[in-house]
């Protein structure tokens, strides 16, 4: 069995699997100079093969650590946007880098959001799902289309995460 401690998430560590969504200073002036506008993502890969961009939400129940998984997936056609909704929402990020056939435990990292930040998972990238760790609202902007955006693998071994 491997064993992955949790590291933080911060964008160095996030950027070969997306980016970290976070508020940020400056931006542009809207409304009447009563909000600023922040570009927090440039461009989301949603629409390959005919798919449509979905808001969704999900509606989390927070996970026991340390936590036990064979299982990854991942959307080849698709990034997903994860934004925590009505107050501080963390999560652990358990992710292996897309180009990937299959996936081992030895690939996979363990990031842990601060609640407050959202995640871009790029397309590709092999990822286990929402691992909450406060139950709660999640927005999740995800493709949908006529064909199925989600391969599965198995791990070889069980893979150990621990916060």
């Amino acid at each position: 069995m491997n064993t992955l401690r949790v590291q933080p998430l911060t964008p160095a560590a996030m950027a070969p699997y997306g980016s970290v969504i976070a508020a940020a200073s400056g931006g542009d002036a809207i409304n009447g100079g009563s909000s600023r506008r922040h570009e927090a993502v440039a461009a989301l890969d949603l629409q390959r093969d005919g798919g449509r961009a979905v808001l969704a939400v999900y509606d989390a129940q927070a996970r026991t650590f340390p936590f036990e998984t064979r299982a990854l997936e991942r959307h080849r056609l698709s990034d997903q946007v994860f934004l925590p909704l009505g107050g501080a929402r963390r999560c652990v990020l358990l992710l292996a880098p897309a180009g990937l056939v299959a996936p081992r435990g030895e690939d996979c990292v363990a990031l842990l959001s601060d609640g407050r930040q959202g995640i871009r998972i790029a397309a590709g990238t092999w990822h286990h799902g929402l691992l909450a760790l406060d139950d709660g609202p999640w927005a999740v902007l995800e493709r949908r289309g006529a064909a199925v955006d989600c391969d599965e693998v198995v791990l070889e071994a069980p893979l150990r995460v621990v916060l």
